[in-house]
């Protein structure tokens, strides 16, 4: 079975997430401008909120993408706590795409608050996350 990670990230914290995730399921975390070339049956989608939502690049991977994704496991950061699964699961089944229940999501710095997140503990428990997602959803 094959296993992606695709991120969007601004400041560079999802990146880190993303990179933690690859290093955990052993795939490159990408951004989502780079489009999947074959068929994933699980993609590590991560996007943090901006202005409440995920940004409309994140929509638009899974649209054009969507005839190679088996599911889709959310991460991310976010200040407020708040996450995007909601919104990527909604895009998500408007492309016929399934989307895994479980979330990562841990806080994100914003200006001053949160310095430093997602930080290395952040980071360890996002590849943990992903060790027991990938293991839950038996993919080898």
């Amino acid at each position: 079975m094959r296993t992606e990670v695709r991120y969007f990230s601004r400041g560079g914290a999802t990146k880190k997430l993303a990179d933690a995730i690859g290093r955990a399921v052993g795939a490159e975390a990408k951004s989502v401008e780079v489009p999947l070339e074959q068929y994933a049956d699980v993609v590590f989608l991560g996007a943090s909120v901006y202005g409440g939502k995920p940004d409309p690049a994140v929509v638009n991977f899974i649209g054009a993408n969507a005839k190679n994704i088996g599911k889709i496991v959310v991460f991310g950061s976010a200040c407020t706590g708040k996450s995007t699964h909601a919104a990527i699961k909604s895009a998500a089944a408007g492309n016929a795409v399934k989307t895994a229940e479980m979330f990562f999501q841990c806080k994100g710095q914003f200006l001053f608050m949160n310095k430093g997140r997602p930080n290395d503990q952040d980071c360890a428990d996002a590849a943990e996350f992903a060790k027991k997602q990938i293991k839950l959803l038996g993919v080898t």
